[in-house]
């Protein structure tokens, strides 16, 4: 009944009052209370002016008022608000993985007001995003108005403590202690403590946390002088934040799990309310400190129904050391003198020879005649160990590259605020596009030749071309500029950066089990190989994890990512510049000296540095737009550095394609 009339004037709405309804009936009347609160505009200003309006009317109704007060007096015995103020917005256990099954309940399960758990019945009541709004709103005469209303004996083993005592006080000084008890978990949990910088030192705030909590709460109920008490409790507080803090500084050295992010984050959280609830507890006079605490209480409500707040929220960090672990590995691809530039084109050929294998590999598979999936598989196989041989004879893939140098690039960008350090860069970006340019050059120049080269050795030798005639003009029709090549040779960037991304989270992953270490001093693995081979591979894989995941995987994904999109509907395929420029060069040896007069080889030649471009392209925007978030770079400075990179591209455009003597 409280529900229909929720649409109509105040005083229909307080006829409908009656503190002797079940519980259901109460809390659906609070609801209906809120939204005529709210109203039909929405706005704070709006919202205030209607609760000064239902504090008039009370005023005037005198017997009104006593039948609200008795009411709400039956409310807050049936719910139990330390709960609230405690615990909501925290994840009912400290674990990621649950806290995103809990958010996945409340999105896909409705809630019931038939509930005596005060944090159900707080996001059934507050649930408009604008309630925060109108909270924080409130001026301090209402304010003040509300509290003379809604104040209500305190009952209970506090109530016998300190005469006069309020439910409010009460409820604060129980949601003190709670959240202080889950603070001292977090703390001594093992995976925090073992990881903080001192473990026996660090921990010793979280040892004394609560019994300076009671020296303040006891000083508070016996009317004695808190001020020191206070003081040192939230040194204290402070302490506690410092020693979880410390423990980032382990994870920049040894991985980053986003459980151990998430139960940081919830301790750091949990002081910050503990110190909100002392505010209230000591702000009797405004009460503006408990509109502040209920108006985060309510925007925690929207957020807490958000999956991608709490994966955003806690994977940044994830994201960071992700963007510095690829950084590290990205360092290796930029050229800065002519010295390295040559290597760059040398390192780059050798894996443009490679390549022309792996070409002709992929066509073998091809002839097998396999199903879809398979034909994938293999493929992926073909791709996966020519990668990874081209990765151990130090040999270069140019595609490879650029989401792995995005985040060296973008970990340059801390001080964006410094004209100097946006100059450096700047000449960092030279720097890059030159070392792309020499990768891509190195590749396509030798692939090609060498492609025709074995398909000629082929024929002499097996009496066949690497590819029929049929298929030549299959490669010529499936790479020209005139069909979806360029939508393909995009896709496969983001498959690029995909790549990337895993073996970011793989060395991250291996860094975090300290597994180089188990490889180097387990006695399994040692009494297996000898210390001195157990070293060299420790050592081998701690250098190398990164790359062979990003091969492994990079090359898998060209290979079945097609096949199952396929048979899923979307209709893609993989455009690789130097595997498609290896694939023209067959089909050219396959066709003879005639192929030079078909407009379709001039079609797919004009194709492929396009490719190379998107692949080159879209992989380093996805690996930079990751990277610019995990370094906290704003729109503001995105485009400060957009407009340096232009200045320097009509000042000096040759510096993008070759070194000059002093490497700018």
């Amino acid at each position: 009944m409280a529900t229909r009339t929720a649409s109509g004037d105040i005083s229909t709405l307080l006829e409908t009052l009656d503190p002797a309804a079940n519980l259901v009936e109460r809390h659906l009347w609070l609801i209906a209370l809120m939204q005529w609160i709210r109203g039909d505009n929405r706005t704070p200003e709006a919202a205030v002016a209607r609760v000064d309006l239902l504090l008039d009317v009370l005023d005037a109704r005198p017997q009104t008022t006593e039948t609200l007060q008795a009411w709400w007096r039956a409310v807050v015995e049936t719910v139990d608000g330390s709960t609230l103020l405690s615990d909501y917005g925290f994840g009912s256990r400290n674990a990621f993985v649950s806290e995103l099954v809990d958010r996945l309940h409340q999105k896909l399960l409705p809630a019931t007001p038939e509930t005596a758990d005060a944090s159900e019945l707080f996001g059934l009541v507050l649930n408009d995003a604008h309630d925060a709004q109108w909270l924080a709103a409130l001026p301090t005469p209402t304010l003040q108005r509300l509290a003379r209303l809604l104040s209500t004996p305190a009952t209970g083993h506090n109530a016998t403590l300190r005469p006069g005592l309020t439910y409010w006080h009460s409820t604060l000084l129980d949601a003190m202690t709670f959240c202080t008890s889950q603070i001292r978990a977090t703390g001594f949990s093992t995976e925090i403590r073992l990881r903080m910088r001192n473990p026996a030192q660090d921990a010793s705030p979280f040892h004394t946390l609560a019994a300076d909590l009671d020296a303040v709460c006891d000083a508070w109920m016996a009317g004695q002088d808190t001020e020191a008490a206070v003081l040192h409790f939230r040194t204290q507080l402070d302490a506690c934040r410092h020693a979880a803090a410390s423990v980032y500084t382990h994870l920049d050295a040894h991985g980053i799990s986003m459980d151990l992010v998430f139960r940081l984050r919830q301790l750091r959280e949990r002081v910050l309310r503990v110190r909100a609830l002392l505010d209230c507890l000591f702000d009797d006079d405004s009460h503006r400190a408990s509109a502040r605490l209920l108006s985060h209480l309510a925007s925690v409500s929207q957020e807490q129904r958000s999956i991608g707040a709490l994966v955003a929220s806690n994977s940044s960090l994830l994201a960071a050391k992700v963007a510095e672990r690829s950084s590290e590995t990205g360092e290796h691809y930029i050229t800065r003198t002519r010295a390295e530039y040559r290597t760059m084109l040398h390192n780059a050929a050798g894996g443009g020879a490679l390549t022309a294998l792996t070409t002709a590999m992929k066509f073998g598979v091809m002839a097998l005649g396999l199903s879809a999936f398979w034909y994938g598989f293999w493929s992926g196989v073909v791709y996966a160990l020519s990668f990874v041989v081209i990765q151990l004879l130090h040999f270069t893939l140019a595609t490879k590259q650029p989401a792995m140098t995005a985040p060296a690039m973008a970990a340059k960008l801390k001080d964006i605020a410094d004209t100097q350090a946006l100059g450096a860069f700047v000449d960092e970006v030279t720097h890059l596009v030159r070392s792309q340019v020499a990768a891509v050059i190195g590749n396509v120049a030798v692939v090609f030749p060498v492609a025709i080269a074995l398909s000629v050795a082929m024929y002499f030798g097996l009496g066949r071309p690497m590819i029929t005639e049929e298929q030549a003009h299959y490669v010529l029709h499936s790479l020209t500029l005139l069909g979806p090549s360029l939508l393909f040779a995009a896709f496969t960037g983001v498959l690029l950066f995909a790549s990337s991304i895993l073996a970011g989270w793989v060395e991250n992953w291996f860094v975090l089990h300290r597994l180089d270490s188990a490889i180097r001093y387990n006695p399994r693995i040692t009494g297996l190989l000898g210390p001195a081979r157990a070293d060299r591979w420790a050592h081998f894989m701690r250098h190398n994890i990164s790359g062979l995941a990003a091969n492994i995987s990079l090359g898998f994904m060209l290979g079945l990512v097609p096949p199952i999109l396929a048979f899923l509907g979307p209709s893609l395929d993989v455009r690789h510049v130097t595997l498609s420029a290896g694939q023209l060069g067959a089909a050219c040896a396959s066709l003879g000296w005639d192929v030079v007069k078909m407009p379709a080889l001039w079609w797919a030649v004009a194709s492929v540095p396009l490719i190379g471009v998107l692949n080159v392209g879209v992989s380093f925007y996805l690996a930079f737009r990751v990277a610019l978030r995990a370094h906290n770079v704003t729109g503001v400075g995105r485009t400060r550095i957009q407009r340096a990179v232009l200045q320097r591209l009509r000042q000096a455009p040759l510096s993008f394609f070759w070194p000059g003597r002093d490497g700018n």
